[in-house]
């Protein structure tokens, strides 16, 4: 049976002399690794940590001091009392109001602005090599049946071309278009790192420069025990771990060098995208410019919205506080009585839905990061299951209820933390077809029907007829390669059919 922690703590020293004879000439470097993470884990009452060191051979251990060595220990007792055992209720703040947004249509006489102005600033800031993309993939497709990186999904209708291929060919076109390099920064997880990296180059990163793409793990935090606020470990030699959110990754983009490589290539503006949409324009010179030059932008961080299809969809509703900043509200935390409250028109007055994409400034990021450990991000709570040796036996178990606190942070939360923020309304079909699920919404099916009817509209749009059954869904299959158009009017002065036939199969190109 494996001894308590307050045994193991009262034996240390007798493990000091048993760790001096198996780390040879290791000795000394050990000895005061091990002395550091004794003290540090005594002080703030994570001792137990060390429970089973005796019964580790030394590259266990040295894992496990490794591992400690990778927390922040100092911030430990703060986040124990302020987040995993205090379980307070989310408080909306006072005098919330809907956001103020630039319209799809620049047209709109709610909100009129020069959309070709803009789109010229944002092709100029990509032209001179301004813009980088920046992924955030670290999620696995386990929910859909995929054994592999969810950037690896296979997402297109006709030729299965992964999630990652689709971003790949999208850059593609921008650096023909726009005769410029653009710098792609793919945030991975320590879970599918390597076979996400083995992935592109068993693919000859989909004919990008290798040195234009660049990889890096986003950060982890521990799982707490619910209750008594322990780090909990999953097995005798390793902590139990868990990714610490898309909020994470801005400060992932500080440790990881990622800052510092986009401030020697002279990028101002990161287009932040999530690898599980395949609509999203991961370079969009509109978004891009308005971002960059409106009036009442900071330049720091710019998000797109979608008008929520009801007060129960699962987005989160931009909001603007009493102060005028733009912040997120979950979906789950904003009461009733406002979610369902509409205007004049009949609409929702907090119908504005956040779809995960946003343009940061680096500057921005750069600022973040230079605050706190933290970046000013709050942590976000979760009750979950997590596998966990039992201290007395040595046994991992699995518990039937949640037995642990997950703490993220999301990447919305830095909004509030612009001196000001701007939000463009986009378009569903256009813009927004997640691959969440197998099937349902969000899922696998409902982003191919969702593919194949944003380019029949393009076809549309260039006088292709497009067969469509009584309901107005296409009756064939279309795919349009982002290498040929990422918008309708690239399609503009091609060779196009007249008619797309029920039942056909439609792609563009026809070969490649």
């Amino acid at each position: 049976m494996a001894s308590s922690p307050a045994t193991n703590a009262a034996a240390l020293t007798s493990l000091q002399e048993y760790y001096k004879n198996i780390f040879a000439g290791e000795r000394s470097e050990i000895m005061d690794r091990l002395n550091a993470v004794k003290d540090r884990l005594s002080s703030i009452a994570q001792s137990h940590l060390l429970t089973f060191l005796s019964e580790l051979r030394p590259n266990e251990a040295k894992s496990l001091i490794s591992q400690i060595d990778s927390i922040d220990l100092s911030a430990v007792p703060d986040l124990v009392n302020d987040d995993v055992l205090n379980d307070a209720e989310y408080v909306i703040p006072q005098g919330i109001q809907p956001p103020i947004w630039y319209p799809r249509d620049p047209a709109d006489s709610v909100r009129k602005y020069d959309a070709e102005k803009f789109r010229r600033i944002g092709e100029d800031l990509i032209r001179r090599g301004k813009v980088a993309v920046f992924c955030v993939a670290g999620g696995q497709g386990t929910r859909l049946g995929w054994d592999g990186p969810k950037g690896t999904y296979p997402a297109t209708p006709i030729r299965g071309k992964s999630l990652f291929q689709l971003f790949a060919e999208q850059i593609l076109n921008a650096k023909v278009k726009y005769n410029q390099r653009i710098p792609w920064y793919i945030m991975t997880s320590p879970m599918n790192h390597g076979s996400t990296v083995a992935f592109f180059n068993e693919h000859h990163f989909f004919g990008l420069d290798a040195a234009d793409v660049r990889f890096f793990p986003q950060g982890v935090m521990p799982a707490f025990e619910k209750g008594t606020g322990r780090i909990l470990l999953a097995d005798r030699d390793r902590i139990a771990f868990s990714p610490d959110g898309h909020g994470g990754s801005l400060r992932a983009l500080s440790r990881s060098g990622a800052i510092e490589d986009l401030r020697e290539r002279g990028v101002e503006v990161i287009s932040y995208v999530q690898v599980d949409n395949p609509h999203v324009r991961a370079i969009d010179p509109l978004f891009i410019g308005l971002h960059y030059a409106a009036e009442d932008s900071s330049g720091e961080m710019s998000s797109k919205m979608l008008p929520k299809t009801g007060p129960k969809e699962k987005l989160g509703n931009f909001c603007r506080t009493s102060d005028g900043r733009t912040m997120v509200i979950e979906y789950s935390d904003l009461p009733d009585e406002l979610a369902e409250q509409r205007d004049e028109r009949g609409e929702l007055r907090f119908g504005a839905g956040s779809i995960a994409i946003h343009c940061l400034g680096v500057h921005f990021v750069e600022r973040l990061n230079n605050s706190r450990s933290t970046i000013g991000l709050p942590w976000h709570r979760a009750e979950k299951v997590v596998p966990t040796i039992d201290l007395e036996t040595g046994c991992v178990t699995k518990p039937s209820e949640p037995n642990a606190v997950k703490l993220e942070m999301f990447v919305f939360d830095a909004l509030p933390l612009c001196e000001s923020s701007i939000i463009l309304e986009s378009d569903r079909v256009e813009e927004f077809a997640p691959i969440k699920n197998l099937t349902g919404v969000d899922s696998a099916e409902s982003s191919k029907e969702l593919q194949i009817e944003r380019h029949a509209r393009w076809l549309e749009s260039n006088e292709v007829e497009v067969a469509r059954d009584e309901t107005g869904k296409v009756g064939a299959r279309i795919e349009i390669s982002p290498l040929t158009a990422v918008e309708a009017g690239d399609l503009v002065g091609l060779e196009l059919p007249e008619r797309i036939e029920a039942g056909e199969d439609f792609v563009l190109p026809s070969s490649g």
